[in-house]
């Protein structure tokens, strides 16, 4: 205590201000030290979000419907004595079924992974509706797909939205067209999907769609705050020149992270 004292008169500090000082430094560590706990409950708390809603995903993804369609589908091709028809449609089912039970409990998957099960999707319904929509998929350049991360289950439920609520609902069962263009624009790895369906609206039927889209963007919601990232889904109806309904447009973009980060 005197050399304290000797200190505090070398300096020409009072006790009070000391014992100030003091007690303001004990407050700050004791700040510090209750936001860094909050910190962690915060991440702890959203990583079991992101379970719950990584689970309700898979979940979505495995359609009933959808599985029953493709079977029947392959049923059908063996019975009308098309087998390579059949056996195409079975091995881009098993190999389907396969990517989504495998990414359903990854935060982060490949571009290239997610593109594959895009494409053997949109692959297995045009093998389906025939002449009722065609699909063009355009990667730009400059998208590096195998270093290039990103949710998985987040784009598909867009794809299957456009497929069954608006193209498969034109009049005249021909003619839909589904454009999707993946690009770089400002950092942001930038998803497009077009459509020229008919939007009539939701019903009880396509219920099941809008449960994917929530759970969605709920999951890239939940990846935004866990991460610190800049992600966001936008929507709008296409006009033609007489301002008449004329497609649907999605857009997805997505802030990317290097591969050191999706493994972490």
């Amino acid at each position: 205590m005197v050399f304290c004292s000797n200190i505090l008169n070398a300096v020409g500090w009072p006790y009070w201000m000391f014992f100030l000082l003091s007690l303001i430094m004990i407050c700050c560590v004791f700040y510090i030290r209750e936001k860094h706990i909050r910190q962690a409950s915060t991440r702890e708390i959203s990583r079991q979000q992101l379970i719950h809603l990584e689970m309700h995903a898979f979940q979505a993804q495995m359609d009933p419907h959808f599985i029953f369609n493709s079977l029947n589908a392959i049923h059908h091709y063996i019975l009308t004595t098309s087998t390579d028809l059949a056996s195409l449609y079975l091995t881009r089912f098993a190999r389907l079924m396969r990517l989504i039970i495998r990414n359903c409990n990854r935060e982060w998957v490949n571009l290239e992974e997610d593109i594959e099960a895009l494409e053997l999707y949109l692959q297995l319904e045009q093998l389906r509706f025939g002449p009722q929509f065609d699909y063009e998929l355009e990667i730009t350049p400059d998208v590096f797909q195998q270093v290039t991360f990103v949710p998985p289950l987040i784009i598909q439920p867009y794809i299957q939205e456009a497929i069954w609520r608006r193209l498969l609902l034109r009049p005249d069962k021909t003619g839909g067209c589904l454009r999707i263009r993946i690009s770089r624009e400002n950092e942001m790895l930038c998803v497009r999907i077009e459509d020229n369906g008919v939007n009539q609206g939701s019903s009880g039927e396509n219920a099941h769609l809008s449960q994917g889209i929530s759970i969605a963007a709920a999951r890239l919601e939940a990846i935004n705050a866990r991460y610190n990232m800049r992600s966001a889904i936008r929507e709008q109806e296409l006009y033609n020149e007489m301002q008449q309904p004329c497609g649907h447009l999605v857009i997805i973009n997505m802030q990317q992270i290097a591969a050191r980060e999706a493994v972490m």
